[in-house]
């Protein structure tokens, strides 16, 4: 796990070491970078978090047969598979590490070398021969790539701020902030800049230095149109699922540097740290976090699991001076807009999980890829309501609007839609935007069409659609930053890219049957650790920003976003948020959400948007 760099641009040493240090946190252990091509056209530049082969030997840039030069950042978990099947081609390595066996196979199979990749990873190859960059972001987008392209030079990172670091021709896209106030995120493609873009999730490119030409091009996908259909009956597929989760986890279980467990308490993680248990002979490492507030601590749930499992476990006490702190130096670490305010308990955890190990394995993707979230339950209960006429819905949310209950408003707001798609995407999006001062559709983006079909029922095309948006955008964005705020890697078996692929072949009723959700990942659970432990509601990873923007946090809040200052921020309406802000604080309606995405939104233009034009 690292931070990736490399540039076309002629940067002098002093401004490349200066782009290096701004991401320092995400490899401590050394920064490196070399100049390569002809007349040295080309830098590559790699801050190291030293995970597998800790030797220098093993240090990026790294070139192999003197004309491939790599910078890479993640982890191919089953490179030692690929590494045996090289060696009998004829393939030497002088190294121990998955870096190595990234070129060889690159030279082996050529683009294609990505679909024998099992990981989390973000690359880009320069093969001095060809004249080209050739790169690959992960299947499920776990690791981040921004770059710049203006038809003649070419520049890439890990964290868009070290592009950003002296360039001198960027704009602000009212476009990204726009959609970063529907989303809570910049989507994929786009970036805060106009001029920066992500990659997409499973996508390669290639750069050519001699034409300036840039193409990229989807190599993997799910399969969102239901061509694979699992035959098998349901303790057939629990024992599937079994096999293959139990593989994953080993996988990622592999390391040089001391490896633990996010466990939450929840079905997702203590299923992870379970089959942890069982893939080695050391005590495993467990780490929770407890919160002080009524309603915000589920820690003594982590700690049965962790005692049934028999596991050294940390209980990370939270301290919220250290969290209020995080929230007013957020941007730093998220250096785009970024507003899933569990963003903040994931640093705090991050923090103190890495005074311990240097890789922990978390639960992620469960929810998205076998039915978990609670607005699934509501889907199905619109859909129903959808049935009813339209005129008839606006007659019962004109009725439900006359209380004073912000709860029912919200539901006359959502029953309101011409069908259950549009709902749910508006859900997505703030079902309320009359807040944005925009005119942009918000869901003018590729992937509405994951939601938008007709292959598959509602439940399996918003788990579909959630895979490629919320968990792409926002939970891996979140982790990522998270995590290497504090130089920890994270590895999450649920988002091997065989659980999802298995897990799209599924029937519906093995993932969600009446009330029960994650059916199927719950019976893999129960041959591991009791049922009891997890009769109960299920809980998010949350901060009680709510109570303390009303209390501790209320005169941060009136002072940053007082009327004079909201003028300021682009694409909202101040008139609307001020008196969102005044209902929040008199208790009347919950609005944090809007006052965090506002203050997040404000925090960056003051750290990082002063003097770029806004377009």
């Amino acid at each position: 796990m690292c931070g990736i760099y490399g540039s076309t641009i002629q940067y002098s040493n002093s401004q490349i070491k200066e782009k290096l240090e701004r991401t320092k946190f995400r490899g401590p252990d050394r920064l490196k970078f070399k100049h390569f091509g002809v007349e040295e056209q080309v830098v590559f530049g790699h801050n190291r978090l030293a995970i597998i082969d800790l030797d220098e030997r093993a240090d990026q840039p790294f070139t192999y047969k003197d004309s491939i030069h790599l910078v890479f950042n993640g982890e191919i978990y089953n490179f030692l598979d690929i590494k045996k099947v090289l060696i009998k081609k004829g393939y030497e390595f002088q190294t121990t590490s998955d870096t190595e066996v990234i070129c060889a196979a690159y030279l082996e199979y050529g683009e294609a070398c990505v679909n024998h990749f099992n990981g989390m990873f973000a690359f880009v190859i320069f093969d001095e021969t060809k004249n080209i960059f050739f790169g690959a972001r992960d299947r499920l987008g776990q690791k981040p790539f921004y770059y710049y392209h203006n038809g003649k030079e070419f520049e890439f990172a890990s964290q868009l701020s070290v592009i950003q670091l002296h360039h001198n021709n960027l704009t602000i896209s009212k476009k990204a902030v726009t959609l970063y106030l529907g989303w809570s995120v910049i989507p994929d493609p786009y970036s805060i800049f106009n001029q920066i873009k992500k990659l997409r999730a499973g996508h390669l490119f290639t750069y050519n230095l001699n034409t300036g030409e840039f193409k990229d091009k989807e190599y993997w996908d799910i399969d969102y149109k239901g061509k694979n259909i699992y035959s098998g009956n349901f303790n057939q597929a629990v024992n599937n699922l079994d096999t293959i989760l139990k593989d994953s986890v080993k996988l990622r279980l592999f390391a040089d540097v001391p490896v633990g467990i996010f466990l939450s308490g929840g079905i997702d993680s203590s299923l992870i740290a379970a089959l942890a248990t069982k893939s080695t002979n050391s005590k495993v490492k467990t780490f929770s976090v407890k919160f002080e507030e009524d309603g915000f601590d589920e820690s003594e749930y982590a700690q049965q699991v962790a005692n049934h499992l028999d596991t050294e476990h940390h209980v990370i006490k939270c301290n919220y001076k250290e969290g209020k702190d995080l929230i007013k130096n957020f941007c730093y670490y998220y250096d785009e807009p970024f507003s899933d305010s569990s963003a903040i308990p994931s640093m705090l955890l991050a923090k103190h999980t890495k005074e311990h190990v240097t890789v922990a394995l978390s639960g992620d993707a469960g929810d998205e890829n076998f039915i978990g979230y609670h607005r699934y339950h509501w889907i199905r209960t619109g859909a129903k309501v959808n049935i009813l006429p339209l005129f008839l819905r606006k007659v019962c949310a004109k009725i439900l609007n006359l209380s004073s209950n912000y709860r029912l408003k919200t539901i006359a707001n959502a029953i309101t839609f011409k069908n259950t798609n549009e709902a749910y995407l508006a859900s997505m999006t703030k079902l309320d935007t009359s807040w944005i001062d925009s005119n942009l559709d918000l869901l003018d983006l590729d992937e509405v069409k994951y939601l938008k079909h007709t292959h598959k029922n509602l439940m399996e095309r918003v788990s579909d659609f959630d895979l490629k948006t919320y968990l792409n955008w926002d939970i891996n964005t979140k982790v990522d930053r998270a995590t290497m705020a504090f130089s920890l890697e994270s590895r999450s078996p649920l988002l091997d890219y065989r659980v999802v692929e298995f897990g799209r072949t599924l029937p519906t009723s093995f993932k969600i049957k009446g009330k029960n959700q994650k059916r199927i990942l719950k019976e893999v659970l129960y041959k591991y650790v009791p049922k009891e432990i997890f009769d109960r509601p299920k809980s998010g990873f949350a901060i009680p920003l709510s109570e303390w923007f009303r209390n501790d946090l209320k005169e941060y809040v009136l002072t940053e976003l007082s009327e004079e200052n909201l003028k300021e921020i682009p694409c909202i309406n101040p008139h609307i948020i001020t008196k969102y802000i005044k209902q929040h604080m008199e208790g009347s309606w919950n609005r944090f959400w809007v006052i965090w995405q506002v203050l997040v939104l404000k925090q960056w233009l003051d750290n990082n948007g002063k003097g770029y034009k806004i377009e």
